[in-house]
């Protein structure tokens, strides 16, 4: 299991169209894939999930990805929450 202390800094933070581009590129993936806002925890693959835990700027998360291509979906998704998110396209 990788486990990722991720900043957010996009100034959305993880909502709506962000957050359903994150799903959308974990989905991709065979790991298994947790996303944790302090004690609250949601599979990365759920939009409900996600957005129920209210990623906002500046709010550490704590990305969790265990399975066969575990190194290349942290690797991607940690990229993402570490950009702009498409924001700014």
């Amino acid at each position: 299991m990788l486990i990722k202390e991720i900043t957010i800094t996009n100034p959305q933070g993880l909502q709506s169209k962000s957050a359903a581009l994150f799903i959308q590129k974990a989905s991709g993936y065979k790991a298994s894939i947790w996303i944790a806002n302090g004690e609250r925890k949601a599979n990365g693959k759920s939009l409900l999930g996600v957005l129920s835990l209210g990623i906002g700027k500046g709010t550490v998360v704590s990305l969790q990805v265990e399975g066969e291509d575990e190194a290349e979906a942290a690797s991607e998704l940690e990229s993402y929450l570490l950009s702009d998110m498409g924001e700014n396209n």
